[in-house]
């Protein structure tokens, strides 16, 4: 490479990847951290959380229900199906279930607007923007995201966070994997010195407008990569092949270095209107493989008895097979939360009836009120998320309240 091209290589480094690194490093967040992981394509919460078998005189709403019956793991109800079993019997002291919880929607765009963000219309911020906000902002990359919704509404930066290689890169330009720097140690630091007192002379210009001003302290930010280069130093050298297990690592480990604070998770290809059970069996599978993993590495990197974990989707799938041995789109979805060492974990809130419609619910004692209560929608997790997460009242969640909305008492 050449030394011009490193100086641009340089000079860009806010925009690369998306980073966006603060003007001052703050220390380490040492609170909660959260990873949302959203499987894409609408999954089937009757074959994984919400089990049902089959009505008499209705059609078949599970093949595997023809042969076996509902399982249970403490107080949690799950489906004989896929990797299930595993994965509740571990878990189930740190789960908590939401079901019967109305989308409102057969789209995909606007299932996952509405069930990360709250709302059927784009230009709410995900939950995962708001923990970030609150929680870490002058953190390097306080918000990653890996996909799915992750739109930020102003509330925090979000950093796209796929590639190891690109963020040694941007961590420690000046290094060579393998090989001696492309400066020696005195032509560097001159280098770094130049370009930290023109960002400075840039960001301190007289009569700049907020826009303006705010887009030059990221331009000043980029040269204030110290928290960056401590998260890639421990990237391993060999990341996990595995989509969701990179994923994983990535977030784990800015978790650990004290990087990030909230990390969208994706795992692709729940859309099963054909073939169901023989896709959708592999995919559940790798997804509580995918949270079993989440939870053993955050373990091993010590940030385990700080994760939070929120599982969701666009909605469900219809109760019935369609003519392809495949499952439509279906409004009723549900959530599964996750946390260790909690009063309000091995619990399922929220209910739905044999055919999976969902039933009303009264919002203080949770249970089935089919006169004075109400359907679950979104907006009702993410207003007692908001509370229990510690951001109710911060800026971002004011500037995008729920107003009108019950308040459920889904953790206590």
């Amino acid at each position: 490479m050449k030394r011009r091209e490193l100086l641009q290589g340089l000079l860009g480094l806010g925009a690369c990847g998306g980073l966006r690194l603060p003007l001052v490093r703050a220390d380490d967040h040492a609170g909660k951290v959260f990873a949302f992981l959203h499987a894409d394509g609408g999954w089937d919460p009757t074959s994984f959380c919400d089990p049902k078998t089959n009505t008499p005189g209705e059609p078949v709403i599970n093949h595997w229900a023809e042969r076996d019956d509902t399982r249970q793991a403490g107080n949690i109800p799950y489906a004989p199906f896929a990797g299930n079993e595993a994965f509740f019997s571990k878990y189930y002291p740190r789960i908590l279930v939401i079901n019967g919880v109305d989308s409102q929607t057969n789209s995909h765009t606007v299932g996952v607007v509405h069930n990360w963000s709250g709302r059927t219309s784009e230009g709410y911020p995900s939950m995962t923007a708001l923990l970030a906000a609150q929680h870490g902002p002058r953190l390097p990359a306080a918000y990653l995201t890996f996909g799915g919704y992750s739109y930020p509404a102003g509330v925090a930066r979000p950093t796209r966070l796929d590639n190891p290689d690109r963020i040694r890169s941007i961590a420690t330009p000046n290094v060579r994997q393998g090989a001696a720097p492309y400066f020696d140690s005195a032509d560097w630091q001159a280098l770094e010195k130049y370009g930290s007192d023109t960002a400075q002379r840039i960001a301190a210009e007289a009569r700049l407008l907020p826009g303006e001003r705010e887009r030059r302290r990221a331009f000043q930010s980029a040269f204030a990569a110290e928290g960056l280069a401590e998260f890639a130093a421990v990237i391993p050298d060999d990341p996990q092949a595995n989509p969701l297990l990179l994923q994983i690592q990535l977030a784990v480990l800015a978790f650990k270095s004290g990087v990030a604070v909230s990390a969208d998770l994706r795992l692709d290809g729940f859309d099963t209107h054909s073939d169901h059970d023989d896709r959708s069996r592999p995919l559940l599978t790798a997804l509580t493989a995918g949270v079993d993993y989440l939870w053993e590495y955050a373990e091993v990197h010590g940030v385990a008895d700080r994760l939070v974990v929120v599982m969701g989707s666009d909605f469900g799938r219809t109760n019935s097979y369609n003519p392809e041995d495949g499952k439509d789109h279906w409004p009723i979805g549900s959530y599964v939360v996750m946390e260790k060492n909690q009063p309000w974990t091995n619990r399922v809130v929220g209910e739905t009836d044999d055919l999976h419609f969902a039933r009303r619910i009264d919002p203080v004692t949770l249970e089935r009120d089919q006169v004075l209560g109400t359907i679950i929608y979104p907006k009702h997790v993410h207003k007692a998320l908001r509370r229990y997460l510690g951001v109710e009242n911060s800026a971002g969640a004011l500037r995008y309240p729920f107003n009108d909305t019950e308040d459920f008492a889904f953790f206590g």
